[in-house]
């Protein structure tokens, strides 16, 4: 039985990728459903990608250099992170003294963030 909070999302994806993910995931005693929970709920606990992404293996296809990837994320994060200015947002950044990741706040505030 479904929660009252529960939403339906749609993804689209490749025929023959969907196919092999719920063979693998059937033999892991899941469906589709369950695993992509099982990875929103890890990435969001990381708060991160919770596996290393690469233009190697993220799946750009060929003939894109990695500097055109790395140049696309790039303009991609600093566009996420001007949105964020213009909603009074917070965004992240990184210390390189500090060693340590921080939340700044639309007045100018750093919530630094601490390791366990």
């Amino acid at each position: 039985m479904k929660a009252q909070s529960d939403v339906r999302v749609t993804i689209r994806i490749e025929k023959g990728l969907k196919e092999r993910a719920e063979t693998l995931f059937e033999r892991l005693g899941m469906n589709m459903t369950t695993a992509l929970n099982v990875f929103l709920r890890k990435a969001v606990d990381e708060s991160a990608i919770p596996f290393s992404v690469s233009a190697k293996n993220a799946g750009f296809g060929t003939g894109h250099l990695p500097a055109e990837v790395s140049s696309a994320f790039q303009a991609a994060v600093q566009s996420q992170l001007e949105e964020n200015q213009r909603q009074k947002l917070p965004t992240a950044h990184y210390d390189p003294e500090k060693q340590q990741a921080y939340l700044e706040f639309a007045d100018g505030l750093r919530e630094y963030i601490h390791r366990p």
